[in-house]
């Protein structure tokens, strides 16, 4: 059981938190494997529905997969849960950085920026009104911990390895980052959230490394 009476620290307006949703062996996804493994508790599905309201930012490809994900939803029979979570990113105001999109976005609440992300989040959060997220985009979840710009780094580890049929191995593109951990919760079915501060390393820690 999860432990429902610890609560995270706050994310506040203009802070930035960059969320992922792997498997063990850190997968983003494997071939044959259902959304969210199968694994999805309501407990998980609740803690879900309790962030706070965030701005979510994008690049390209996440932007155009995601959006024909939903415009599909439209389309298919699908659980009530996953039109509900499509019917949200609808309403959710998004920013997409891309220099090869064009507007108008089809997918409403999206505004594109075409100027460098990491100067554009830069002043994003010093002027947001609410907190900022981001949703896939790996390449530019990194640049933007790498640039020091990211407060909370969160992670929620799925109970599978999915070895051989695993998609997207996260970790084989990040650099390194020493991780504070500041809160952590087991949910039903042994889902593990865990949140860290994240610090950029130009190198490992060692004094072999610091000459």
């Amino acid at each position: 059981m999860g432990d429902a009476n610890v609560k995270a620290p706050a994310v506040g307006a203009g802070q930035l938190l960059v969320d992922l949703i792997l498997s063990l062996d850190g997968c983003a996804g494997g071939e044959g494997w259902p959304g969210w493994w199968g694994l999805q508790s309501q407990e998980y599905l609740d803690w879900l529905g309790e962030q706070p309201d965030a701005v979510t930012l994008m690049g390209a490809t996440t932007y155009r997969l995601m959006s024909q994900m939903a415009e599909q939803a439209r389309q298919i029979d699908i659980s009530a849960e996953e039109r509900a979570s499509f019917a949200q990113m609808e309403q959710t105001p998004k920013i997409v950085f891309s220099t090869t999109l064009e507007e108008p976005l089809s997918w409403p609440n999206t505004t594109l920026i075409g100027t460098d992300a990491v100067e554009a989040v830069r002043e994003l959060k010093r002027t947001a009104a609410a907190p900022l997220t981001t949703t896939g985009s790996i390449r530019l979840s990194h640049s933007l911990l790498r640039a020091g710009l990211v407060d909370r780094f969160r992670v929620v580890l799925f109970p599978v390895i999915t070895g051989r049929t695993g998609l997207e191995r996260i970790w084989e593109r990040f650099e390194d980052f020493a991780l504070e951990l500041v809160h952590s919760r087991t949910f039903d079915g042994g889902l593990q959230l865990l949140e860290y501060v994240p610090t950029h390393l130009v190198r490992p820690p060692g004094t072999a490394w610091e000459r």
